[in-house]
């Protein structure tokens, strides 16, 4: 291996000559760029060089090549400045090594590492920028060893096309990969692309020439100004006479048909590559979107007639597509205004249009997606008439959209596609508009039905009921507040702890001072916990409740009512474990009653949970810090008999 390097070091030296005659680097500085490059092969020559190795070697050589071209420059400078005349200096060993040294690090790094993709394109990269020779045999290497990455098969062709300038090349390349990928989309419209690019460089060349005029890239502005022109030619006079006008009538033929051979051509491409591609990709519906795009930006012959066929096939295999219907729909709304037309009135005829798409596609596809994607542009639409800030507001277009949102809420409910998210959705809707009550009506009605399980819909139910009561008065009166708490007793009673989370905090919160109902409520909890136990971890309601009453009541009442909760069969490990920190919080105040207190709960929660380790741990350190070393040997030693030796990892008595 030394010798291996001491050679490759040793083919460096006429390089290393040059720099120091060139002035470029110092003899310090060279010995410095020998020891780094030392290293740097020694690296590559170990049994399994890593990745890394010849990226640092790479951005080595790159860095120190760039710095010599700076010196480089600056020494030119430096001669014009003393008043020598600048000469053209020919090219020496060292101008030419470092890109060769480069080139080679990265056919070694290429060859070791043939599968990463990455670094293969930075080779290619680094080729193209230093315009190297080996660019085409490095592509038809990578092409060797990934023929089935599409990327690959674009770049060569990309290359071919731009830089060699040699379409027959880039065609050949592009029909390769497609023989070789011809499930991909990115492949097939690059391939459109290639060729719609080409044939408009023919025709700027014509352009240039003179033997022509226009291209095949469709400029909106040039198309208005030329329909204005044919609606108002009755305006223009004139002033030539007859013949020169039938003369200037026949060379437009001329042109016309000229540009109608560009054009014909151009279909024709569109119409093969279109077939191939739906042919070998007949399911992907963004390929159809993007051959659509492409045609919009181009001026082909039968353009109409393509657009036509390329939606009737979209509408024939994407029909039962909610995403199709969407994109549809808004591509109504994208279509450029009639000449003479106002905007607010193109921009509602347009929406119309739409609105009939998303009404055919709800009688097509009665799906709660197409509902949703329905709504979903209509708010959009309110939005953009009226900014997000006034969205809201009854204007003249605002508010026949607001009809329209709330006639597709009902039919969906109709159909059946009314899921929980447009359910909420809907109330929602009510409720940013003010119309509480209709939110209300809305709301009662969905809970009662096969939402009736639904605990967001029963949260807005309830919040929407609450807003209803407080938006005359904050205190609600008492037969109001009978009303809400028999709307949570409904569906408490009906929902387990876990899933209604979310509405026995509410339900805390609103009763908090309000003491009749919030003893009512605390009964509410002892049957829940009761019928389906105490949580073990996550979310404890009797934890919440004892911590509610503990900030509202203080200790007293809170000792009271957790000892109601731990009678119970099944109080849950949550329970325990925040009691006790409640009463551990006291005792290490000094108050003994609640150091009592703690350790009668670690005896009852460990009477049932005695393999949980964390709870000895925590008894252990209570009698550590509050208690005896007796005591806390004697929890040791329980601790021990009840986990196995293995599992007790925490002071030993003989450390205490």
């Amino acid at each position: 291996m030394a010798d291996v390097v001491q050679y490759r070091l040793e083919r460096m030296v006429d390089e290393l000559d040059d720099l120091e005659s060139r002035g470029i680097f110092t003899r310090r500085e060279i010995a410095e760029i020998v020891k780094q490059r030392r290293k740097f092969e020694y690296r590559l020559k170990r049994p399994s060089p890593l990745k890394q190795d010849f990226i640092a070697y790479i951005d080595y050589e790159t860095q120190l090549d760039a710095l010599r071209r700076l010196r480089k420059k600056a020494a030119t400078r430096e001669l014009l400045r003393q008043g020598k005349k600048k000469t053209k200096t020919r090219k020496s060993v060292s101008d030419f090594a470092p890109v060769s040294r480069i080139m080679e690090i990265y056919r070694l790094a290429v060859m070791r590492y043939k599968g990463d993709v990455e670094l293969w394109f930075r080779y290619l990269e680094f080729c193209r920028q230093r315009k190297n020779g080996r660019m085409k045999k490095v592509l038809a290497q990578v092409i060797r060893f990934h023929p089935k990455l599409p990327g690959v098969w674009i770049y060569a062709a990309a290359w071919e096309f731009d830089h060699n300038l040699n379409v027959a090349a880039a065609r050949a390349l592009m029909q390769s990969g497609l023989r070789m990928c011809p499930n991909s989309e990115d492949l097939w419209v690059e391939y459109l692309r290639m060729e719609l690019t080409y044939l408009n460089k023919l025709k700027a060349r014509k352009v240039a020439l003179g033997e022509d005029k226009g291209t095949l890239v469709r400029d909106k502005k040039d198309a208005d100004e030329k329909q204005w022109k044919e609606e108002n030619k009755d305006l223009f006079m004139s002033l030539d006479d007859e013949d020169k006008e039938n003369n200037d009538h026949v060379s437009d033929e001329e042109s016309e048909k000229k540009l109608d051979l560009f054009s014909e051509h151009a279909s024709g491409l569109l119409k093969t590559i279109y077939s191939g591609a739906i042919q070998a990709l007949p399911s992907s519906f963004s390929l159809r979107k993007q051959f659509l795009e492409i045609l919009e930006s181009i001026e082909v012959a039968n353009s109409e007639e393509l657009r036509s066929e390329i939606l009737r096939d979209m509408k024939r295999d994407f029909s039962a597509d909610p995403e199709y219907w969407d994109w549809l729909a808004r591509l109504e709304m994208s279509e450029a205004p009639i000449m003479g037309e106002k905007n607010e009135d193109a921009m509602h005829s347009r929406l119309q249009k739409a609105v009939q798409v998303y009404e055919e596609a709800i009688k097509a596809v009665p799906s709660a997606t197409m509902f949703k994607l329905y709504i979903n542009f209509l708010l959009d639409a309110i939005a953009s008439e009226r900014g997000e800030v006034e969205a809201f507001s009854l204007s003249d277009h605002a508010s026949s959209y607001i009809s329209d949102i709330l006639k597709v809420y009902e039919k969906a409910e109709t159909t059946g596609c009314l899921t929980e998210e447009l359910a909420c959705q809907c109330i929602s809707f009510y409720t940013q508009l003010g119309r509480l009550e209709e939110a209300k009506k809305v709301a009662e009605n969905l809970c009662s039905g096969k939402l009736s399980d639904s605990v967001q819909l029963w949260l807005l139910r309830v919040s929407v009921e609450i807003r209803c009561i407080t938006k005359d008065s904050l205190s609600p009166s008492k037969a109001d507040a009978l009303s809400i708490f028999e709307l949570f007793r409904t569906v408490l009673t009906k929902m387990s702890i876990s899933e209604a989370e979310s509405l026995w905090i509410m339900a805390l919160k609103f009763f908090a001072n309000q003491k009749k109902s919030f003893e009512k409520l605390i009964e509410l909890s002892l049957k829940a916990v009761a019928k389906y136990g105490g949580s073990e971890n996550g979310f404890s309601l009797s934890s919440a409740v004892v911590n509610f009453i503990l900030q509202k009541d203080g200790l007293k009442h809170a000792r009271e009512v957790y000892k109601r909760f731990l009678a119970l069969p099944h109080p849950g490990l949550a329970l325990y474990k925040n009691c006790i920190e409640l009463e551990s919080n006291l005792a290490s105040l000094g108050n003994e009653d609640s150091l009592v207190n703690t350790r009668k709960l670690y005896e009852a929660a460990l009477a049932t949970y005695d393999q949980d380790t964390s709870l000895w741990k925590d008894y252990h350190s209570l009698e550590t810090k509050l208690g005896t070393s007796e005591t806390a040997a004697a929890i040791y030693w329980r601790a021990r008999k009840s986990l196995k030796d293995s599992a007790v990892d925490f002071t030993s008595p003989d450390q205490l």
